[in-house]
């Protein structure tokens, strides 16, 4: 009969030998503990099992290393909470870049948005708007219309945050111009 290990003693074995019996038994006695607490944080499962599939992998590849400094499921869970954090944060740019791509897809068919632009009297607006470059009506798009944060629109554009701004900034600057 195995005498039962402590939890140092598991992740001690686990950092210097890659024991994939410390491994399992480290996981068969958190991971249930760790769903059942990110599921009181998340009610999507899936992303709820993936965060704790990633949680053990950081332990098991070593990238998460416990200084023996508090309680191990303490530590687990600070591993946990910042993945948990990081897939929801995720979860909500795939959201917002399928929503994206779908009116990418109707682009022949004219918008509310572009509707009302088109639409509007003060100076040649809709005439400003369209001299624009596609770049950066794209910006102006992402930034004032959907109301996306210079880092979103960043992520959406796939450019970098620096490069919307200044984008936004010549933008603006056109239309100053075309309309004055």
């Amino acid at each position: 009969m195995s005498e039962t290990r402590s939890d140092g003693e598991l992740l001690r074995a686990i950092a210097a030998d890659a024991d994939r019996h410390a491994f399992e038994e480290l996981y068969r006695r958190y991971a249930p503990w760790l769903t059942a607490r990110m599921r009181g944080r998340c009610a999507d499962a899936g992303i709820v099992d993936d965060v704790v599939q990633e949680t053990f992998l950081a332990v098991w590849r070593g990238t998460a290393r416990y200084r023996e400094e508090g309680d191990v499921a303490g530590w687990l869970w600070r591993i946990g909470a910042r993945r948990l954090v990081d897939a929801l944060r995720g979860a909500g740019a795939r959201g917002r870049l399928r929503q994206t791509l779908a009116r990418l897809r109707h682009r022949d068919e004219v918008s509310a948005e572009e509707r009302v632009l088109a639409g509007v009297e003060h100076g040649d607006l809709a005439g400003a708007l369209t001299r624009l470059s596609p770049e950066l009506r794209a910006v102006l798009q992402a930034t004032v219309i959907d109301g996306l944060s210079t880092r979103e629109a960043a992520v959406l554009l796939g450019i970098p945050a620096g490069t919307v701004k200044t984008r936004a900034q010549r933008a603006r600057k056109q239309l100053r111009e075309a309309l004055a």
